[in-house]
């Protein structure tokens, strides 16, 4: 048997958990392949017209996996903890693969609500191994061995590495410390993303993003916050952004976004208006299927360049 994931959305925060899970239940995993502009082109052709584009291009994976696997998952994410959810296109996904692609007919619909209770996942994996016939002590054997993969990833990325790019986010002579934010379908896709992160790197940049950080940390901002947002990659990006501003770790922040997303046009105003109160650089990049990567690479180089120039008009005035 085999399960298709779409290397997009979720895949980017859950894929060592979910691959991990099903390669233990002795199911073939076949992942869509990497971004590209004909996938982005097949998603753009399928999707609603007012979608942002990583769901245009989560239809152009899930096209790219159709013939070739039993089933393609495509979950119905609601919660994963008990403070928020995830966007509205999140929790409708499946309904609008099914409204816009008429011949999908191998879905694995997956519905995960678990507010963040382990035993309510357990349950939502061992619902979904019984769709796939798979009883429960295999399933708990999955289950477990998924946990322990997926710890092994959080830990990866608190020690600098980032997996999914295969990278090191700092360079060994690195002068200038860049925050990147954004959502991890966003920074990780290097296609999607424009290979932002590389090219900082490039540039004799040290990079940290959100994954870098435990949750404890992350929480740790959650005065700072005042309200919650309703959406939970959201508040990841804030509770990042701001404990990297507050404990003075970067040297500015880049926001990448993508284009007619609404939570995050929440977010960029209120990283906006932090960083002017502290005085911290501040860029946003805005990213869709049309954007050009000389146009970003020219933004990213001044900014890289005015943040040297105060460093070293600061170090001057110090001396």
């Amino acid at each position: 048997m085999k399960v298709g994931v779409p290397r997009t959305l979720f895949y980017y925060a859950y894929s060592p958990f979910i691959c991990s899970f099903f390669e233990e239940l002795g199911v073939e995993v076949v992942v869509s392949e990497l971004t590209s502009k004909k996938i982005i082109d097949e998603g753009v052709e399928d999707a609603v017209s007012d979608a942002c584009v990583p769901i245009k291009l989560f239809h152009g994976h899930v096209k790219n996996l159709l013939n070739k696997v039993d089933f393609v998952l495509v979950p119905r994410l609601v919660s994963v903890n008990d403070e928020s959810t995830f966007c509205p296109k999140f929790l409708g996904l499946p309904d609008m693969l099914e409204s816009s692609l008429p011949d999908f007919d191998n879905m694995l619909e997956v519905r995960v609500d678990t507010k963040g209770k382990r035993s309510e996942l357990f349950k939502t994996c061992l619902k979904t191994a019984g769709t796939l016939g798979i009883g429960f002590f295999k399933t708990l054997r999955a289950f477990n061995k998924a946990l322990k993969n997926y710890e092994e990833y959080k830990r990866k990325f608190r020690e600098g590495t980032i997996p999914y790019l295969g990278v090191e986010s700092r360079d060994k002579n690195s002068d200038v410390i860049i925050g990147v934010v954004g959502y991890p379908y966003i920074l990780y896709d290097s296609y999607l993303s424009l290979d932002i992160i590389k090219k900082l790197i490039s540039m004799g940049c040290h990079v940290v993003t959100p994954e870098m950080l435990a949750e404890e940390e992350k929480r740790r901002e959650d005065l700072k916050l005042r309200k919650l947002l309703f959406w939970t990659f959201s508040n990841g990006v804030l509770r990042a952004s701001y404990n990297f501003i507050r404990e003075n770790k970067v040297d500015g922040i880049i926001h990448v976004t993508a284009f007619g997303c609404g939570p995050d046009f929440i977010v960029d105003k209120l990283l906006e208006l932090e960083c002017k109160e502290k005085n911290v650089p501040f860029l946003t990049v805005t990213l869709d299927e049309h954007t050009g990567q000389e146009g970003v690479n020219t933004r990213l180089e001044a900014f890289v360049d005015m943040i040297r120039i105060k460093k070293a008009r600061k170090e001057a005035a110090v001396s």
